[in-house]
């Protein structure tokens, strides 16, 4: 699927430590004469490699430009490559943010909807865990309508270093002491890398948990990053700079110092991420907070403002309204949404209905999308090697990643997006005036609305026990006749409620709901 090209380089000078002693980038010049400084990652030996996407047919050229300018096979020399067979710009498929930054957008312009799987330690390799469990847990997610998933680049949560449990087929990202990369790892890594982007799902790449920074340090931390960018961003991706950025060590006993250390550091991170990527991915943090602006200490590099609101089950409601609202009236506007609530089944809580409560809750408070998680998923348990416990000696589930992919919040999450696509999603906007009752501070379980003012209104009304009545749908425009029905969220059935228009005050009573759950009130205007 992918059309990047591979070039390999190789140094007759011999260093003592090739890695650490020397960096190569490789400028690259389409037949517009548009230039892209691409960097090269080690290969091992005395070995470069640069992997270049050419956005057209034609002749491309390149330099080599060399850390080492004394290393003349690495540095001034300069070539031609032919780009054949590409009737389609593969950067169409790149993603970019919108124009009015509420939302995320294909580089043809067709709008994106974020529905995120969570799978921190997917490029693990344990018992019962390997490349075709990874396909077929893929190829159900997209079965069910997901379209990223966001992973760890070995530097795990949940895992002290160098524990076994986060090796793949070829060890650890890095050798022991921090040394130098592990190629090898990487060179596994692409394999599953490439099976998500062949299966049409975006990668959100995440460096690292934001404990290892104080082991790795900045500059080392800069070149795992270096290693990221230069094989993986020639797929669409999106960087996420680092997880629960701002968290130090389960076990520290220096947490606020580390915790200073760790938000200024991914802070510079950042910024060198920005820098360096060639092809200008849209790029993200996990917070260790509620949101990205409570993580780092500037956050201009950003493009998406990701949430991480708990695991508290019902209890996490408050938090997980309260940030996604206030995070949606910032300015400047970025688009958000949260990568981290309630993980269906996480230490046996969070069902299903927790899922639809936070996914819908979420877009009609003006999220671009939403990321589901799974007991099981996200720390690759198997049935032969569950995950076991954490630094902090207790487990959290030792439910088996096959297990959890049957989890019935995520395809009732896949439903959710299906109906949104239905609509142009990406113009709803929060209206809670619409809607009475309506959720506030007091009372997080009542409804909430958003949409398009004569077009489309959506209602999520979240179930409540004896309570029937559906609500009272307000300030119907005059003159508008939508057509009503409403939706169940959990087997993706419609009941046809006829027509609705504004009656006194501008007001329409939806009748009682079919059965005592949630469920969401569309209102679609009448051709």
């Amino acid at each position: 699927m992918s059309n990047y090209l591979e070039l390999t380089f190789v140094s007759h000078k011999t260093y003592s430590d090739p890695f650490n002693e020397i960096e190569l980038d490789v400028e690259f010049t389409d037949p517009r004469g548009q230039i892209r400084r691409v960097p090269a990652f080690w290969a091992g030996g005395n070995t470069w490699r640069a992997r270049y996407l050419p956005t057209m047919a034609g002749q491309h050229q390149y330099r080599l430009a060399c850390s080492d300018p004394a290393n003349h096979d690495l540095h001034g020399q300069t070539g031609d490559l032919e780009a054949k067979d590409m009737p389609v710009d593969p950067l169409l498929r790149h993603l970019r943010i919108s124009e009015n930054r509420r939302y995320l957008e294909r580089a043809d312009g067709s709008p994106f909807f974020w529905l995120g799987d969570t799978w921190w330690l997917g490029l693990c390799a344990r018992k019962g865990w390997g490349l075709p469990e990874f396909t077929t847990l893929a190829r159900d997610r997209v079965k069910k309508g997901f379209t990223v998933v966001q992973i760890v680049a070995g530097l795990y949560p949940d895992l002290p270093p160098f524990d076994p449990r986060g090796f793949n087929e070829a060890g650890y990202p890095w050798e022991p002491e921090y040394a130098r990369i592990n190629p090898a790892y990487f060179d596994m890594a692409d394999r599953r890398i490439e099976c998500l982007v062949e299966e049409g799902l975006v990668p959100c790449l995440v460096a690292a948990w934001g404990y290892h920074l104080p082991w790795l340090g900045i500059e080392r931390m800069k070149k795992h990053w270096r290693t990221m960018i230069a094989r993986w961003a020639v797929y669409p991706v999106v960087w996420c700079v680092a997880g629960e950025a701002a968290m130090p060590y389960y076990l520290s006993q220096h947490r606020e110092e580390e915790a200073v250390f760790q938000k200024k550091g991914w802070t510079e991170i950042g910024s060198y991420v920005r820098e360096i990527d060639p092809y200008h991915h849209p790029i993200t943090i996990h917070p260790s907070a509620n949101c990205v602006h409570e993580t780092l200490d500037e956050v201009s590099m950003l493009d998406i403002d990701m949430m991480g609101t708990g695991h508290g089950d019902w209890q996490s409601v408050p938090s997980h309204v309260d940030t996604a609202q206030r995070e949606y009236a910032r300015k400047p506007a970025m688009p958000i949404l949260n990568g981290e609530v309630c993980y269906e089944g996480h230490m046996q809580t969070c069902w299903h209905g927790v899922q639809r409560f936070m996914f819908w809750s979420s877009i009609l408070n003006g999220a671009a999308g939403h990321t589901y998680g799974a007991g099981g998923i996200w720390q690759m348990n198997t049935r032969e090697q569950p995950h076991g416990p954490s630094p902090h000696g207790g487990t959290y589930e030792n439910t088996s990643w096959d297990e959890a992919a049957q989890l019935p919040g995520a395809r009732h999450l896949g439903l959710g997006k299906a109906l949104l696509l239905r609509y142009p999603w990406w113009r709803f906007e929060p209206h809670p005036e619409w809607v009475e009752p309506r959720w506030d501070s007091s009372n997080y379980m009542l409804p909430y609305a958003a949409g398009i003012p004569g077009e489309v209104r959506m209602i999520y009304i979240p179930a409540c026990i004896y309570q029937w009545q559906g609500p009272l749908i307000k300030e119907l425009e005059e003159g508008v006749t939508y057509h009503a029905f409403y939706f169940d969220p959990i087997k993706g059935v419609e009941y046809d409620l006829g027509s609705a228009a504004a009656g006194e005050g501008g007001t329409w009573q939806a009748p009682w709901v079919p059965l005592a759950q949630d469920w969401i009130l569309v209102l679609e205007r009448r051709p």
